[in-house]
């Protein structure tokens, strides 16, 4: 049994692929076919089929990593003070989606998730524990030897298998959990690169996220045998770090730290990605991202920063500039329909989930605006009647909108209630916030800092109430209090929304299991049976 599970990738795997293929009828592996959380998954579109169901050329699924539904509320209500309303009518471009339903976000083992587990659901169908990415819960967390034969299908390794064009788009680190769970399998979402990765990993034969995404292609075709696929076309974000070795060498021109990369097995992973493409165009700043020509282009590799890309408020600040989610979104869509058979793109707002964890409503705030932007920028960017667009996200934050503000109230501001012109004050005489969280490293007055990652910076400030009279809790370097003191705010484990547009999008609707989104888009583009064709 050992022996078996150690092949890793290998000839266990082509045989589950294989005999998954025999067929022809279907790519997905019989493990994950026969998985509870697949069938009950599946079962639950099929109960949905009242009427004939529309097909979905393309496929977008946005996640606003940590985009509760507070956070929604709230990044509302900001944005629509910010264009001068009082806030509460306004709404983001999601809102106005047709179709709504509710996510239960609970990973195998954990009543609140984290984002492996929950986006390994969303691409996969099958719920998994947390921690780990493209595997089922039949692993053990961080043991190499139980990836092999546990390994999950995902809707993009389908569309490619499909023949359409893919793309992941991220302000996080590209490797980072999330967008990894669209390409990666991995006993431990940490392990971004072989830095990361403990020796009997390596020597077992598993491989770092990094160096999966950049070995994308092949790794693919060697799982499905007679598959001849083109890689990803579209990968952008964060993370070189995790590409580069540590040599500083090997900097980038607007490097941060004296050796930017993490890699001790010395490779350079963009130059192994460039060589495997040569026609690709690797960009790690706003001018390349500017020279890119979306019509003629067929492959773009951009890394726009060491770790995590900025802030959407702390952009400014970029040695080299970034572009936004927005941009980055258009720019996106724009190389993938030039694929007459369609495309899948996942685009993630990675930083609201960041700006929650450091206890800063504004930048958590400022990015779901973003976010909300981005998905504008694909609905404007496509055509809606073949295009399903899936708005959602991993899971929420113990973020709170409390106490009696009137209506208007600046919704960072102070609790100021109906008929009264100054604050409330707390049964202890302090003033109060609308916006708080349960725990976290609590009150930070940081003027008009723009990185909520400063926070880090400074002592732990939660579990006591603080006097804010007189202190500004509108600018965007305050964070809010906390009431249990923690080095860093945490998940919470209700129910998310999930939006739909487009056609399927009708089966966006009631309280779903997190895995029946994979469903949705599996059923309405036919991702599975239009890849099984391929491999025929």
């Amino acid at each position: 049994m050992k022996a078996k599970l150690i092949l890793f990738a290998s000839s266990v795997s082509l045989a589950i692929s294989a005999q998954a293929v025999a067929g022809g009828s279907s790519v997905i592996p019989k493990h994950q076919k026969n998985n509870p959380w697949f069938k009950e998954g599946k079962a639950h579109i099929s109960g949905k089929m009242s009427h004939k169901l529309s097909k979905a050329k393309n496929v977008i699924l946005f996640v606003g990593d940590g985009m509760g539904v507070s956070t929604v509320t709230a990044a509302r209500i900001l944005e629509g003070q910010m264009n001068g309303l009082d806030g509460e009518e306004h709404n983001l471009s999601f809102d106005y989606f047709p179709y709504t339903g509710l996510a239960k976000t609970y990973n195998v083992d954990a009543q609140t998730p984290d984002s492996a587990g929950t986006m390994t659901a969303m691409m996969s169908g099958v719920k998994t524990d947390v921690g780990v990415i493209g595997v089922d819960e039949d692993i053990i967390r961080g043991d190499c030897s139980t990836v092999a034969g546990n390994e999950l299908v995902t809707a993009l390794e389908l569309a490619e298998l499909a023949g359409k064009s893919t793309g992941v788009i991220s302000t996080a680190r590209i490797t980072h959990a999330t967008p990894a769970a669209t390409y990666a399998k991995s006993a431990d979402r940490n392990w971004e690169d072989v830095s990361d990765m403990p020796a009997d990993a390596v020597n077992e034969g598993c491989k770092d996220i990094a160096l999966q995404l950049v070995e994308f292609e092949s790794n693919l075709e060697d799982r499905f045998p007679g598959a001849d696929v083109d890689g990803i076309e579209v990968v952008m974000g964060g993370g070189r770090r995790h590409f580069l070795p540590k040599d500083a060498n090997f900097n980038s021109p607007d490097a941060v730290s004296a050796v930017e990369g993490d890699r001790t097995d010395g490779r350079d992973l963009t130059a192994e990605w460039q060589a495997a493409y040569p026609q690709g165009t690797y960009v790690f700043d706003q001018i390349g991202f500017n020279q890119i020509n979306a019509d003629s282009e067929k492959r773009v590799f951009a890394l726009f920063n060491e770790s995590h890309m900025q802030y959407e408020a702390d952009r400014h600040n970029d040695i080299a500039g970034e572009p936004s989610l927005s941009d980055m979104t258009k720019k996106g869509i724009e190389i993938l329909d030039n694929n007459k058979r369609g495309f899948f793109l996942h685009v993630e707002s990675g930083r609201i989930d960041h700006g929650h964890h450091a206890g800063s409503a504004y930048n958590a705030l400022t990015d779901t605006i973003e976010f909300a932007r981005a998905v504008k920028t694909a609905v404007e960017s496509v055509d809606m009647k073949e295009t399903l667009i899936i708005v959602t996200a991993d899971h929420s934050h113990v973020f709170t909108i409390a106490g009696y503000p009137k209506r208007g109230n600046p919704i960072l501001g102070q609790v100021v209630s109906v008929g009264q012109n100054t604050p409330a004050l707390a049964e202890d005489g302090y003033p109060y916030t609308t916006l708080g969280y349960t725990n976290g490293r609590g009150f930070q007055d940081l003027g008009n800092e723009t990185d909520a990652d400063e926070a880090y910076g400074q002592p732990i400030n939660a579990g006591a109430r603080v006097d804010l009279t007189g202190v500004d809790t509108e600018s965007s370097g305050f964070h809010q209090e906390a009431m249990v003191p923690l080095s860093s705010e945490t998940h919470a484990g209700e129910d998310v929304v999930i939006y739909g547009k487009g056609p399927g999008a009708h089966l966006v609707s009631g309280t779903n299991e997190q895995n029946v989104i994979f469903h949705i888009m599996n059923r309405t583009a036919k991702l599975d049976k239009k890849a099984a064709i391929k491999l025929k």
